[in-house]
């Protein structure tokens, strides 16, 4: 750890893990989704919107606290960068939610349950992870452990998309199907990507 000789904003590390755990909270809704009816879903819908409310409401007082500080504890683009990729992470499971609903799907192809297992997994690491951040201690296991799930992840996608193009599906339900696995599937990078960024944090500190 570097030596400073000037006092550093400290609330930004409670901000991050606020906003970690509200994607718990997100990856826990989603796992409730597997087994919902369409009535459930609709009502798992609407909390899955409020948690992405609340973590849009996380990420502007982060950025609302980078712009009024004059010293920082890490390097404003990567305080920018780790706060994007961490509501990114909301904006996917939140639109996968709300696509499930939309669509009318009545029952998710084998896999999804393995996808977002993935992801709720993801997600207690990278919430457990944020704390460290204080004092970037234990991170190395965590971001090594992420990109594996990415890694994961990327080998499910697959499975599924020769799932859903072995004839199965009728045109349509391909369609709607395909997009609710992207977008899960962007989900797992955008925890990589909060990794990496920690990774990069960690590094730029030591």
């Amino acid at each position: 750890m570097r030596f400073r000789l000037t006092p550093r904003e400290t609330s930004f590390y409670d901000m991050f893990a606020a906003s970690a755990d509200n994607i718990v909270t997100g990856s826990k809704l989603l796992m409730e989704l597997l087994g919902a009816d369409s009535a459930a879903r609709a009502e798992i819908s609407e909390r899955m919107r409020a948690a992405e409310h609340a973590g849009d409401d996380a990420t502007h007082a982060i950025f609302h606290q980078l712009n009024s500080s004059f010293i920082t504890p890490f390097d404003r683009e990567d305080i920018y960068r780790l706060a994007s990729s961490l509501d990114d992470i909301m904006d996917f499971m939140e639109e996968a939610v709300d696509l499930v609903v939309l669509y009318q799907v009545e029952e998710l192809p084998k896999g999804v349950e393995q996808q977002i297992e993935v992801l709720a997994r993801a997600a207690e690491l990278t919430a457990e992870a944020m704390p460290n951040l204080r004092t970037m201690t234990n991170l190395t296991e965590y971001w090594i452990e992420v990109n594996r799930l990415e890694n994961q992840a990327d080998q499910i996608h697959r499975k599924l998309l020769a799932h859903l193009f072995n004839g199965k599906y009728d045109a349509i339900e391909v369609l709607k199907l395909k997009q609710i696995v992207d977008v899960l599937e962007e989900a797992a990078d955008a925890f990589e990507h909060v990794a990496n960024t920690v990774e990069t944090i960690a590094v730029k500190e030591s």
